[in-house]
């Protein structure tokens, strides 16, 4: 502290098991960025498209058992399984994407 002013440069030491972050990220921590959940994907036809209507089944080629995307900003950022919590849908995260996997995507 410098005549009772926090000096900025100074980055408190986290406690055991918290992440460390640079003293300025805290100004953009509160910004909402769109979640997504993909359960998964398929092509059809603009004919098909166009036959759509109530009680139509569009086939995503994905067994239930297996992992959903977790996409932010529209980048794959994790994976999980389809969840209940309190009789909603939920995701339960099984594997988060390295940095360096998230920054291939971005070229991708």
């Amino acid at each position: 502290m410098v005549g009772g002013i926090a000096d900025p440069s100074v980055v408190p030491t986290p406690a055991v098991g918290q992440p460390s972050y640079p003293a300025n990220l805290d100004v953009i921590l509160d910004i909402d960025l769109p979640l997504a959940v993909r359960f998964g994907e398929t092509e059809m036809t603009l004919d098909a498209l166009t036959r759509l209507g109530p009680g139509s089944i569009i086939d995503l080629a994905r067994a239930p058992d297996e992992p959903v995307d977790v996409l932010v900003n529209g980048r794959l950022v994790a994976r999980g399984e389809v969840v209940v919590v309190g009789g909603s849908y939920g995701v339960r995260v099984t594997e988060v994407m390295s940095a360096a996997d998230r920054l291939r995507s971005m070229g991708a």
